[in-house]
């Protein structure tokens, strides 16, 4: 979304950037291309690096437990069975509030990193098996974060600019935020052109995409200030942490789940 970099650095880290998205990309790819159980397991992986990180950056205990019901609360997807995958869900919300220190921001705190991780990856999960076209939607969906951040990424470092929201994460840019828009936009309507549907209908939802991309980065970054670290872990080189990266993905899957299943012309109007 932008950088306040020195000139110098503004493009220092693109080569483990690039390293990272070849490495993520084809297995995200790959997961989501086959889903069901495949997924599933994708899903699982993700969740368990999420929450240790979430864990380790608010300093909520038993991140090993929480890591490994979060294992099983994805693995629950394929069953179908709401019983057992909500079952696996309270168990970890109890376990994040009882588990963290008594004051009320602690407990708040361990809730609250169960409910944004597990949020993400079962709306990622639902987004590519809800009843219409799921392959399609998420692999659309998907491509158009990707557009958003790259967009965001390399015009708000050439651009610069006013800074977008100063207090939250000094280092994007209106710029950034506005080329990711627009990147969308033209993203929305070349698949409009490829897979049918309503251009307007598109475009929007590219528009809609990059949006709720941008406000999930941003509100990570807010939590990162809030606890003071600067990336939520190390496991990506050039990205710091599984939580830096997906982020802006799980905000779409989010938003997207919920807009589906309340307006079920959406996905009619995508051609889903």
């Amino acid at each position: 979304m932008g950088d306040w970099t020195p000139p110098e650095k503004r493009f220092s880290e693109l080569p483990l950037r690039l390293l990272t998205a070849v490495i993520l990309i084809p297995f995200a790819l790959y997961s989501v291309w086959m889903g069901s159980w495949w997924l599933a397991a994708a899903c699982a992986a993700f969740c368990a690096v999420m929450m240790l990180e979430w864990c380790r950056m608010s300093a909520t205990p038993n991140e090993t437990v929480l890591a490994g019901l979060g294992v099983l609360f994805c693995l629950s997807f394929p069953l179908g069975d709401t019983r057992i995958t909500a079952a696996l869900a309270t168990a970890a919300l109890v376990l994040g509030v009882l588990s963290a220190r008594k004051e009320v921001r602690a407990r708040i705190s361990g809730g609250f990193g169960v409910v944004y991780v597990f949020a993400m990856v079962s709306c990622l999960y639902f987004l590519r098996e809800g009843p219409w076209q799921g392959r399609d939607a998420a692999l659309y969906l998907m491509s158009f974060v990707w557009a958003s951040d790259a967009a965001a990424y390399f015009f708000g470092r050439l651009l610069r600019g006013p800074r977008l929201l100063p207090k939250e994460s000094p280092n994007k840019t209106w710029s950034g935020a506005i080329a990711a828009l627009i990147a969308c936009a033209l993203c929305g309507y070349y698949a409009f052109t490829l897979h049918g549907g309503e251009a307007p209908a598109w475009m929007l939802a590219g528009i809609l995409v990059s949006v709720a991309a941008q406000a999930g980065d941003l509100f990570e970054s807010g939590l990162k200030r809030r606890f003071k670290v600067k990336d939520s872990g190390t496991i990506l080189p050039g990205h710091g942490g599984l939580l830096d990266r997906v982020d802006g993905l799980g905000a779409v899957s989010v938003l997207f789940v919920l807009l589906f299943l309340s307006v079920p012309a959406a996905p009619r109007l995508l051609g889903f």
